[in-house]
């Protein structure tokens, strides 16, 4: 199929998605307690109709971090694809149905380096490892319609999530592009210090535990200033954007998932190199680009050189500085030879900002200024997924004849 193809199917199935079909709902219900002096939550899933369901396959893993589980029906643990790793089976019982279990939330980077974190007064994590992602197996005709519902521990005021909030400590999951809605994106409960604003159709949240050092409103100021630019360069306005942050011994910088970013609060808003790891971070929550066949370029080079071009396009970047990051740029990726691969190096990112910079002025040149690289981020956004090739022939496409640019061998 080709990259246009792909574009028009990627539309009809989400066409399909959202439109009124006679499916019968059936509830799934999430309940999560929190246990601080375990280092844990227990969670119960719970479907209002366990016949539904024929199965929900669940990759555990090979750390332990869940454990205890209780079922309703039938349970297995069964062993993984590769060497080590495990997997859980589910075939719920007829009637209502639930399966309980334990999960371990702090995980640590390296010694003394957390990436989640839970301690006795609050808790940082991501709902990824609240319930591990499963194969589910259902009956024709059915939906399933999920819920999130928190209890936290006693003097615990609040917790943030991603999704839409329906009561006190309950949110409503729902995610169009996956059959199995499971809690997903940055997650923080205790006694928060939080700050909120709507942008657009975009209402933006920062929370941090109270003592952490976190800078809410220059976080706030920051996207407040540049939210215009994000709205005109983007066809993805979310719902709802979390921005959540602690500070050492939790792991440094920013890192997003789904519709929410997580910020150290000692990493600067804008370095003195001229990027912004949060502005990088809010491309990369909002674009989504799933790239494949070796072309994470296309993800990380696209997230750097919005994270500079958004600022510059509010007015936060003189043409002085802005040439000074450019040849900064050119330094750090004179010696790559190939953007190619799985994982993306620091001097690989920046050759990539700088032919995107080339592409987006040979765009503009050859298109007389009615196009952009935008237009081109934009298509990338609608597809699924994306390698090389297919972006470079969105790029000719949009050009409407080949581009010098592209025809390079860092590409090849």
């Amino acid at each position: 199929m080709t990259v246009v193809g792909k574009l028009v199917a990627s539309l009809l199935l989400l066409a399909l998605s959202t439109s009124a079909w006679s499916a019968k709902k059936v509830d799934l219900d999430y309940h999560v307690k929190l246990l601080p002096q375990s280092d844990q939550a227990e969670v119960r899933l719970s479907l209002s109709q366990g016949s539904a369901v024929r199965s929900l396959n669940f990759d555990l893993g090979r750390d332990g971090d869940y454990s205890d589980f209780k079922a309703d029906g039938q349970w297995q643990v069964l062993p993984g694809h590769t060497a080590g790793d495990s997997r859980g089976l589910w075939k719920p019982s007829a009637d209502k149905a639930s399966l309980t279990y334990r999960v371990r939330l702090s995980h640590t980077r390296k010694k003394g380096i957390y990436e989640a974190r839970m301690t006795p007064s609050w808790a940082l994590f991501r709902g990824e490892d609240l319930v591990p992602k499963a194969r589910l197996d259902q009956q024709d005709g059915i939906e399933l319609v999920s819920r999130l519902t928190f209890e936290l521990p006693a003097g615990w005021k609040s917790i943030e999530t991603t999704w839409p909030r329906i009561g006190k400590n309950k949110f409503r999951i729902d995610n169009v592009s996956r059959l199995f809605d499971r809690p997903t994106g940055w997650m923080l409960a205790g006694t928060l210090g939080t700050r909120r604003v709507r942008l657009g159709e975009t209402e933006i949240t920062v929370a941090s535990p109270k003592g952490q050092g976190m800078r809410r409103m220059d976080v706030l100021t920051l996207l407040t200033f540049v939210w215009p630019q994000v709205q005109a360069a983007f066809p993805r306005h979310p719902a709802k954007l979390l921005v959540v942050g602690a500070s050492d011994p939790m792991r440094r910088g920013a890192f997003s998932a789904r519709d929410s970013i997580y910020l150290n609060s000692r990493t600067p808003l804008v370095s003195e190199n001229g990027s912004s790891a949060l502005m990088r971070e809010v491309v990369q929550a909002i674009g989504r680009i799933n790239d494949n066949q070796s072309s994470d370029w296309i993800s990380e080079g696209l997230a750097e050189y919005y994270a500079i071009e958004l600022v510059r396009r509010a007015g936060g970047i003189s043409d002085e500085r802005y040439a000074a990051i450019q040849a900064r740029l050119n330094k750090e990726g004179k010696a790559v030879t190939t953007l190619r691969g799985d994982q993306v190096s620091g001097a690989t990112v920046a050759r990539a900002v700088v032919l995107l910079q080339e592409l987006d002025r040979e765009i503009r040149l050859k298109t007389h200024n009615k196009r952009s690289l935008d237009d081109l981020t934009q298509a990338v956004m609608r597809l699924r997924s994306i390698s090389t090739k297919e972006f470079v022939q969105l790029g000719e496409s949009i050009i409407g004849e080949s581009s010098v640019v592209l025809d390079t061998k860092l590409l090849r």
